[in-house]
């Protein structure tokens, strides 16, 4: 159960941007603005290269940020101390992507989950009690204490992700960074191991970023939900509300393309499309709407002015001054 009275993350303007060369520069991340409560899971959906990773990493301070500023529980994450540092990166964990190579090939899994351990003094010196302690996580993701004692190449990759799962849960985090975990698997595993983090949220009282580019699974598991495209937070809002009355015109085409169980209505439906291929993220206009050149409502109008991430109406926020125009009538 989230509560809005405690925000944990306090996300401001935030850019991360590559240089490639003295003329090119890719913004992964232009001045994203975001807050995330306590208890609560924030969806992150989105095209492929539209910045959804990067955030993440950001977040976890894997990368460090070109300008705009990231608060967590009232201090700026990137002018931390050592100490402060040390701690934030015990209590904000994250699960990567791809579960074949986020695991030490060489390490058994007992070894990876302690690791974690040993950095931040868990259970410090008593390795009785951080063997009891791992094969607890073990159990609690759906394995058994007969696997901490094998090798990542043993386990298949729904099970590999557990692992992942019990190597953050290790030094009792706040929050998890959940990087497109499911991507890698088949659908029925997909189904198992969302379950499992909604489980462990509630008994653990986590909070969750889940990062995916599958909105349906986005939408079971979150309680709010952030849109982004070209590097940009378009769309924001609770999660029924974004898929029921989606506002921008990406978020349109976004919903609009997840497929029904039903083959009668799936071929009825009339699906909005893109008029055009993803831009390249590399030198974007910070003077133009990203979305402008694909959008099926532009206008010469949306060239000249970005607009702001604006509450269209409560929680649900948008960046397009068509909806803003629209609202306001």
């Amino acid at each position: 159960m989230s509560d809005q009275t405690q925000p944990l993350f306090e996300i401001r303007d935030l850019c991360k941007h590559f240089t490639l060369d003295h003329k090119n520069t890719l913004k992964a991340v232009n001045h994203v603005s975001l807050t995330i409560y306590k208890g609560e899971t924030v969806g992150v959906v989105g095209e492929s290269g539209c910045g959804k990773t990067t955030l993440g990493r950001t977040l976890k301070r894997l990368y460090t940020a070109t300008s705009g500023t990231v608060m967590y529980k009232g201090q700026d994450v990137f002018k931390m101390n050592r100490a402060q540092a040390h701690q934030y990166a015990k209590e904000v964990q994250m699960i990567f992507q791809d579960p074949y190579s986020s695991l030490d090939p060489r390490m058994t899994v007992r070894e990876i989950v302690r690791e974690g351990m040993l950095n931040h003094g868990i259970c410090k010196g008593d390795r009785a009690a951080q063997d009891k302690r791992i094969h607890e996580l073990l159990t609690m993701v759906g394995l058994n204490e007969e696997h901490a004692d094998r090798f990542p190449h043993e386990f298949s990759g729904g099970q590999r992700q557990r692992i992942g799962i019990a190597r953050a849960l290790a030094v009792d985090p706040e929050v998890i960074i959940c990087d497109e975990p499911t991507s890698a698997l088949d659908v029925s595993i997909q189904a198992q191991v969302v379950n499992l983090l909604k489980n462990l949220q509630q008994e653990f009282g986590l909070t969750l970023i889940f990062i995916s580019h599958n909105l349906s699974l986005v939408k079971y598991i979150s309680d709010r939900v952030g849109v982004m495209y070209l590097g940009s937070m378009v769309e924001l809002a609770p999660s029924d509300l974004l898929y029921e009355e989606p506002a921008h015109p990406y978020t349109e085409v976004l919903i609009s393309a997840i497929p029904i169980p039903d083959p009668d209505i799936q071929k009825s439906r009339n699906m909005t499309h893109f008029s055009g291929e993803l831009p390249s993220p590399i030198n974007t206009r910070d003077d133009k709407c990203a979305f402008e050149s694909r959008c099926r409502y532009a206008t010469p109008a949306c060239i000249g002015h970005i607009s702001q991430l604006e509450e269209i109406s409560p929680n649900h926020f948008a960046v397009c001054d068509r909806v803003r125009k629209k609202e306001n009538q």
